[in-house]
């Protein structure tokens, strides 16, 4: 997926394909937000920005990062989700094999709620980014910590549903206790990522 053209990946993403699907596509919306702030960050250099050099450098990094990460987490949907197909696939015409099918499903939704709650993680910490970027960057660039954050916002709406739907599945009470509380700071992850988008407006009217 990280060398593929987006054409390609979207003819992939059409097709009736069981991966990629909508984890794929909230991973690619948290790298697009990252870029937009790699992007932001790189504009706010120069004498003009020196007082905030050190903030826009770890700003830049980070984010940097976070778009390789979010990269990964894009493949790795894919990837868990096939898991959870091939599961249900397994025979069941035994009780023997249905209770190993019944594992085999519970493990590989379990696998499959993984990354987008890591793709929640990595929303909140663009938005926390697109917070920190906003005051201090090149405000001819300004609506792209926006978009930025409104990517994110995307992410982490989009992977709680990828998260709440495998949930049915999840049997350990650990992880189910840890996905529930993931994807109850969707919501305010949601409303600091439209806080910025309305300050941004509020600048360039």
């Amino acid at each position: 997926m990280h060398d593929e053209k987006i054409g390609d990946f979207l003819a992939r993403l059409a097709d009736r394909v069981p991966a990629p699907g909508g984890g794929a596509t909230a991973a690619l919306h948290a790298a697009q937000g990252a870029a937009l702030l790699g992007m932001v960050a790189r504009y706010s250099s120069g004498e003009k920005y020196a007082e905030h050099a050190g903030e826009i450098t770890r700003v830049r990094d980070l984010t940097d990062r976070l778009r390789a990460d979010a990269l990964r987490l894009a493949e790795e949907d894919a990837t868990a989700f096939g898991a959870v197909a091939d599961a249900y696939k397994l025979p069941k015409d035994t009780d023997e094999a249905k209770t190993a099918r019944s594992a085999a499903i519970a493990t590989a939704l379990a696998g499959a709620s993984r990354p987008p709650a890591d793709v929640i993680r990595l929303s909140e910490s663009l938005v926390e980014l697109s917070e920190a970027l906003l005051p201090i960057g090149n405000r001819n660039v300004v609506t792209d910590v926006a978009a930025a954050a409104e990517a994110a916002r995307a992410a982490a709406t989009t992977a709680r549903v990828n998260v709440e739907v495998n949930l049915g599945g999840v049997e350990d009470p650990r992880v189910r206790e840890e996905l529930l509380a993931l994807t109850g700071r969707v919501d305010g992850i949601a409303a600091r990522a439209d806080q910025v988008t309305r300050r941004v407006r509020e600048v360039i009217k």
